[in-house]
C-alpha cells in the first residue's frame, strides 16, 4: 500500500493543474515559451488574471472589463511598446512598500467596449526585458475578449 503513496500527490497536483487551465481561459493567450501559468478570477463581467513564474511571484497582471480604474496620465509615459500588435505607452507607476521595483502599466482598448489594464513589476532591467517580451507576444484572442464578455 504504500508504493503507491507518491500517486496521491501526483493525482491532487494534475487535478490542481487542470482546474487551473481551465479556469484561465478567459485570460490572454501567454506564448509558448513564457514559462508563466495565469492564476485567474473573474466576477462581474471582469476577469482577473495574474502570470505567476514558478516560484510564485508575479510578473505581472491583466484586468479585462468593460471599464478601468486606471487612468492613464501623460505625465507618468515611460516608454512605448507594443502588446499582441497594438502599439501602446507603458506609464510609470510606484509602489509605496518597494521603492527598488519598477512597476509599468498600460490600458488596452480590446474591442466591443472591453479594455484589458496591464501592469507589471521588475526588480531588475534583465526581468523588466523578459516581461516586456511577453507582454509582447501574448494574444487576446479568447472569444470572451473579442465578443465582450458575451
Amino acid at each position: 500500500m504504500k508504493m503507491w503513496a507518491w500517486l496521491v500527490p501526483v493525482v491532487l497536483l494534475l487535478s490542481a493543474t487542470a482546474a487551473q487551465a481551465q479556469n484561465s481561459a478567459a485570460c490572454p493567450q501567454l506564448p509558448a515559451d513564457a514559462e508563466l501559468t495565469w492564476e485567474h478570477r473573474g466576477s462581474g463581467g471582469a476577469e482577473f488574471c495574474r502570470a505567476l513564474r514558478s516560484d510564485g511571484s508575479e510578473a505581472f497582471g491583466v484586468y479585462i472589463a468593460n471599464e478601468s480604474p486606471f487612468e492613464p496620465k501623460r505625465r507618468n509615459r515611460d516608454v512605448e511598446g507594443v502588446v499582441d500588435g497594438r502599439n501602446i505607452h507603458w506609464y510609470r507607476a510606484e509602489i509605496a512598500l518597494k521603492p527598488d521595483v519598477k512597476a509599468l502599466e498600460t490600458l488596452i482598448e480590446l474591442g466591443n467596449g472591453r479594455v484589458a489594464h496591464v501592469w507589471l513589476q521588475s526588480r531588475s532591467d534583465e526581468q523588466l526585458q523578459r516581461v516586456l517580451g511577453v507582454t509582447r507576444d501574448m494574444r487576446f484572442t479568447n472569444r470572451r475578449e473579442v465578443a465582450g464578455g458575451q
